[in-house]
C-alpha cells in the first residue's frame, strides 16, 4: 500500500487518482515487490516521508510531480522568451557596443600608450607616487609573463560594467533615500540579487541572448555588482546629519540644491565605499562570466580547471589577485583623499 493512499481515499479522490495512471515502467521497489509475489510493505511512522509532490504522486498518479513544476516554469519562460528578447535586445545593444569598443581600444593601442595612461589615471586619483610605482610594477610583471592581453581585457570589462553600475546605481540609491516607499520596494530586489549564486544569473541570460554577444556577460556582471553602490548611496544620504539639513532649509535651499550641495558631498565617503565594493564584485563576476565567453584572465582560470593545468590556473589566479589589489588600493586612495578634503 502506498504511503499516502489513505489520505486520498479519505478525501474521496480515488477516481481522480486512477485517471492519472500511466504506462510508465515500474519502479525498482515495485518490481522487487512483484517478484516476491506480494504487495509493497506499509511504511512505518519512523520512515514516513514528508508529503512532498513526488511522495504524493506515488500514492496518486494524477497528483503533479516536482518535475512538472520545473518543466512548467521552463515552458513558461520559453513561451515569453521571444517577446522579451524583442524588447530587451535594442535596450541592451549599447552595452555590447560599449564592451566591444572598450576591448578594441584597450587591445589596439600599444602597451607604451596604455600603461602610461593607466598610471596617469592612478596618479590623478591617488596623488601617490608609491601607488603608481606599485601599479607599474604589477603591469610590467603581467606583461613579462605574457598575460598583458588578458589583464587588459579584464580591466576593460570592469571599467565598462563598474561605470554603468555607478551610473545606474547612484540615482537608484538617491531615489531610495528620498522615498521610504521606494526603499521598501527596492530592498527585497537587492536582497535577491545579493543572495542568488553567481551562476544563476547566467541561466536565463543564456536563453535570452546569444553566447557570442558581449551583453550576455555584461548584464550578468552589472546585476551582480550593482547592489553595494545602491545600498551605500542610500545609506550615506540617510546618515547625513539632520542639523545640517535643517540649516540648509533655513537658508532656503531647494531639494535639488540640498541634494547636490549638501547631501551628496557629505555622503561621498559612503558612495565611494560602495564603488569600491562594486568594482571588487565586478572582478569576481568576470571570472565566472568566462563560462559564457567573457574574455580575460577568467578564461585562463577556466582553462586550468578544464585541462588540469595547475600552473596556468595558479598564475592566472595570481594575476586576478594583482588586479584586485590594484583596483582596491586605487579606490581606497581616492576615498582617503575625499575624507581628508572634507576634514579640511
Amino acid at each position: 500500500m502506498a504511503t499516502y493512499d489513505a489520505l486520498f481515499s479519505s478525501l474521496g479522490l480515488e477516481d481522480w487518482c486512477s485517471q492519472g495512471k500511466s504506462d510508465a515502467p515500474m519502479s525498482m521497489a515495485q518490481l522487487l515487490s512483484k517478484a516476491k509475489g506480494g504487495e509493497p510493505t506499509e511504511t512505518s511512522l519512523w520512515d514516513l516521508p514528508f508529503p512532498s509532490m513526488d511522495a504524493l504522486n506515488k500514492a496518486c498518479p494524477a497528483f503533479p510531480q516536482s518535475r512538472d513544476l520545473t518543466k512548467g516554469l521552463e515552458e513558461g519562460f520559453l513561451a515569453v522568451k521571444d517577446s522579451m528578447s524583442l524588447v530587451l535586445d535594442p535596450i541592451t545593444q549599447p552595452l555590447s557596443w560599449a564592451l566591444d569598443g572598450t576591448l578594441y581600444a584597450m587591445l589596439s593601442a600599444p602597451w607604451w600608450i596604455v600603461i602610461p595612461l593607466l598610471l596617469a589615471v592612478v596618479f590623478v586619483v591617488s596623488k601617490s607616487w608609491k601607488l603608481v610605482g606599485f601599479v607599474a610594477a604589477s603591469f610590467v610583471t603581467l606583461a613579462f609573463i605574457d598575460y598583458y592581453t588578458y589583464a587588459m581585457q579584464t580591466l576593460a570589462i570592469i571599467f565598462v560594467c563598474a561605470f554603468l553600475c555607478v551610473l545606474l546605481g547612484v540615482p537608484i540609491g538617491i531615489a531610495m533615500s528620498r522615498s521610504d516607499m521606494m526603499q521598501r520596494m527596492t530592498i527585497p530586489v537587492l536582497d535577491m540579487l545579493q543572495t542568488l549564486p553567481p551562476f544563476v544569473y547566467l541561466i536565463p541570460l543564456i536563453f535570452l541572448f546569444s553566447v557570442t554577444e558581449s551583453k550576455l556577460y555584461g548584464i550578468a556582471i552589472i546585476l551582480y555588482a550593482i547592489v553595494p553602490v545602491i545600498r551605500l548611496t542610500n545609506l550615506g544620504i540617510r546618515l547625513v546629519d539632520k542639523d545640517v539639513i535643517e540649516a540648509a532649509d533655513a537658508f532656503g535651499m531647494t531639494p535639488r540644491q540640498k541634494l547636490f550641495k549638501v547631501q551628496i558631498p557629505l555622503a561621498l565617503p559612503n558612495i565611494m565605499a560602495g564603488v569600491n565594493q562594486t568594482i571588487m564584485m565586478s572582478l569576481a563576476m568576470v571570472v565566472i562570466a568566462s563560462l559564457v565567453s567573457a574574455p580575460g584572465l577568467g578564461v585562463l582560470v577556466l582553462r586550468g580547471i578544464r585541462n588540469l593545468e595547475l600552473g596556468v590556473g595558479l598564475v592566472s589566479g595570481l594575476g586576478i589577485v594583482i588586479l584586485a589589489v590594484i583596483l582596491d588600493r586605487v579606490t581606497k586612495a581616492s576615498l582617503a583623499r575625499i575624507n581628508a578634503s572634507q576634514k579640511h
